[in-house]
């Protein structure tokens, strides 16, 4: 079963390079999510780009480290290993 419907996802870009892997719609809210290869990935221009044009209320990074952490207010790391219980923590835990 899907948590979101087909057209609540989407990947965003701008002429100007910045872009985001995936951006959901959920419950009224706006969450980013970034996929990284590196173990312990930094904020980049892009994201700031993301957060304040798109008005994310969060951005997830996901990253296969092990550490999940906080970047700034609206941003945190998450291990790919932690994922699925970080998310039970947000609106998407609730399900429909």
């Amino acid at each position: 079963m899907s948590v979101t419907g087909d057209r609540d996802a989407y990947f965003w870009a701008t002429h100007a390079g910045a872009e985001l892997d995936l951006m959901v719609h959920w419950r009224g809210r706006r969450y980013g999510f970034e996929f990284k290869y590196g173990d312990a990935p930094s904020l980049t221009k892009s994201m700031h780009v993301a957060l304040a044009d798109l008005k994310l209320d969060r951005l997830f990074v996901i990253h296969p480290g092990e550490d999940s952490y906080v970047m700034n207010d609206q941003t945190e790391a998450v291990s790919i290993k932690q994922l699925r219980a970080r998310l039970a923590q947000t609106d998407f835990g609730s399900g429909r």
